[in-house]
């Protein structure tokens, strides 16, 4: 296998070749932060949550899409990454329902750990928050768009089980994740595999519960 050597913190590593920042790191035991991010599945650098330090680099670039090279240094604890996660965090709260003690995800919810993780409160900012009517026209899920974050897993994870009847819908603040022409879940080709739900880091995509 033929690999690179990189510096992670100033401490030097030898790594595959090919391989992005954040599965370098995984293989030297670093961890760095993801949201959207599903390996083979949904590697996109939309939530902006694994941006780290390159030396060089203009800016702060996202770990998850970014080739490491020979002789790359990379930093993934300093202030700036730390406070641009941060920022990154409060703007994914200033439209997410923050109801979390009612949510069925509380306490095993991704946003929720990061955000305890990194200090975040939601109190901030306080952006557009459209109110969404729960979907629960299929047999066997809800969906709450107020508690969706546009991460685009479900989305993914409906292509890899060739399904790809939901997709993003819209844009800028009137994005959501819907099917086509606003049809309800019910009304579509969905074969009820969970996959969605599984790949949701929030509790926008939770099973219906039958016992109760």
């Amino acid at each position: 296998m033929e690999t690179v050597h990189i510096k992670i913190n100033n401490v030097p590593y030898e790594v595959a070749a090919g391989s992005t920042i954040l599965e370098a790191a995984h293989s030297v035991g670093i961890e760095i932060p993801t949201l959207c991010y599903l390996k083979e599945i949904n590697e996109i650098g939309a939530c902006r949550i694994c941006v780290v330090e390159v030396k060089g680099a203009r800016s702060l670039v996202t770990a998850c899409v970014y080739p490491v090279n020979e002789g790359m240094e990379i930093v993934t604890n300093s202030e700036k990454v730390q406070a641009s996660r941060k920022t990154n965090l409060e703007l994914l709260l200033s439209t997410h329902d923050q109801n979390c003690l009612s949510c069925v995800r509380s306490t095993d919810c991704e946003l929720q750990r990061l955000c305890r993780d990194y200090g975040v409160n939601g109190q901030r900012f306080v952006g557009t928050r459209e109110r969404y009517a729960l979907d629960d026209s299929a047999p066997h899920m809800i969906r709450d768009n107020n508690k969706c974050i546009l991460c685009r897993r479900c989305v993914a994870a409906c292509q890899s089980q060739h399904v790809s009847v939901i997709g993003a819908n819209n844009r800028g603040f009137d994005t959501e994740i819907g099917c086509a022409f606003e049809k309800p879940l019910g009304d579509v080709a969905c074969v009820a595999c969970g996959q969605c739900i599984v790949s949701c880091p929030t509790g926008a995509l939770t099973e219906k519960d039958a016992t109760k």
